[in-house]
């Protein structure tokens, strides 16, 4: 005969009083009251006719039986945690959400997105922007774009591109009091920054044989790149331009490059998915489209 389940509250009361060693943070996870956790505990040992936890000197300890039983109760949590994200993720079939840097997204995602849309109506695109490293585990993201090198342990990176770093700056700016000609007509202008990308400016400027600290007299700094891009076009300063933020600005005659002097990034942009996961239809539709676009296929 079959033996029969004990108590589902009373196990989950376990798994998390065992993973903390605490009746107190099992409750607070739990959203119960400590008391309500202590009670479910204790039925849960009558139940199995075994006693589960001990106190020592104010501290909470597994017998040998719990440390036994333990494992068995966690991988079977785990199974029902997976079972129900496959379950609602058969439902949101349709849903991709994509992670990326806000610049990027208004600059260089957004424009292109309605092509990817136009070609999988079906597919319904949502885009979070975000500075921190995604959290794949949580199951709200399918992806992001980030920037590196391309060595994330447990995810798949497919390479979408590099930057180039160039000053830019509005048309305006080629002519008038102080016409921007050469690299030093830089010291009369006001540089612009990005607090995410500081090092831009320092890394062209000793690549053009100039001072450093030719950047700082005269310097606003933003927190978005995308607002250095819009103050560049405005006509407030000079940016440091990569290709990925710049370049639909430049062939729409917004920007212009004015030095010949180009310097490569050390990285590129990725498409990160958790490997598991990275196969999935609409994650595949979107990684093949979002190449093609790279490589002026789509």
């Amino acid at each position: 005969m079959a033996a029969r389940l004990p108590s589902l509250n009373g196990l989950r009361a376990f798994e998390a009083a065992a993973r903390h060693l605490s009746f107190t943070n099992a409750a607070s996870e739990l959203n119960v009251t400590q008391t309500a956790i202590s009670h479910q505990i204790r039925r849960l040992e009558e139940e199995l006719g075994i006693r589960l936890f001990v106190r020592q000197n104010r501290a909470l300890a597994l017998t040998p039986e719990a440390r036994e039983y333990l494992p068995g109760i966690r991988a079977a949590f785990n199974d029902l945690r997976l079972a129900t994200d496959r379950l609602l993720r058969r439902d949101n079939d349709h849903v991709l959400t994509v992670s990326t840097l806000a610049s990027l997204a208004a600059k260089w995602l957004l424009p292109r997105l309605s092509a990817f849309q136009e070609a999988h109506p079906g597919i319904d695109v949502r885009i979070t922007t975000s500075t921190r490293l995604v959290d794949f585990k949580s199951g709200d993201v399918d992806a992001a774009i980030r920037y590196g090198r391309g060595q994330w342990p447990g995810l798949r990176a497919d390479w979408l591109m590099a930057d180039q770093l160039f000053p830019v700056c509005s048309p305006a700016l080629l002519s008038g009091d102080k016409p921007l000609r050469c690299p030093e007509d830089l010291a009369n202008h006001v540089l612009l920054h990005s607090t995410n990308n500081d090092d831009d400016w320092r890394l062209w400027l000793t690549a053009a044989g100039l001072p450093t600290n030719i950047s700082k007299p005269h310097g606003v700094t933003f927190d978005l790149i995308l607002m250095v891009v819009q103050a560049a076009i405005d006509g407030i300063g000079v940016a440091i331009g990569r290709t990925s933020y710049v370049q639909d600005d430049i062939a729409k005659g917004r920007l212009v490059v004015p030095f010949k002097i180009t310097l490569p990034a050390d990285a590129g942009f990725y498409l990160v998915s958790p490997a598991g996961r990275a196969d999935s239809p609409k994650l595949a539709a979107f990684r093949q489209w979002l190449i093609a676009s790279v490589q002026g296929k789509a």
